[in-house]
């Protein structure tokens, strides 16, 4: 009963941001997708509040690192340009970048040991591929 009380809890709390005047569309799609991933876990109360902290630190840092390499990387048609020297330095920028990023998916899942079962984090994993699909799916569809 609480896990159906918090999904609706969140629900309602993205239809009234919704509501409140076009919120940033970034924050839209977090919502729709914390509400999303609260459904298909099945999250306890105590287990999102656990949870949430370590996912909003992980999907943070993850943006931040991914913004980041791509601003050190090449530019579109500046490859040409380059000297063997240059490229060989972004791709070690690229390599060390790619590292950090496994680096930091190994760490979140160690700390979600800590809040989920190992059950739920196989199930978002899943959830988060599911999301990003119907989100696509959605794109798509609206585009036509």
């Amino acid at each position: 009963m609480k896990k159906y009380l918090l999904t609706l809890v969140i629900t309602l709390v993205s239809f009234v941001a919704i509501a409140q005047g076009r919120p940033d569309r970034g924050e839209q799609v977090k919502s729709l997708k914390v509400a999303f991933i609260t459904k298909e876990l099945e999250l306890t109360s105590a287990e999102a509040a656990k949870f949430w902290p370590i996912y909003n630190a992980y999907e943070e840092k993850q943006h931040e690192l991914r913004r980041n390499r791509m601003a050190g990387f090449v530019k579109r048609g500046e490859s040409e340009k380059m000297t063997d020297k240059e490229a060989a330095a972004v791709l070690a920028r690229m390599e060390k970048s790619e590292d950090e990023l496994y680096d930091l998916r190994k760490k979140f899942m160690a700390n979600l040991k800590t809040a989920i079962s190992p059950i739920k984090i196989v199930k978002l994993r899943q959830a988060e591929e599911d999301f990003n699909r119907d989100l696509l799916r959605q794109y798509r569809q609206k585009k036509r």
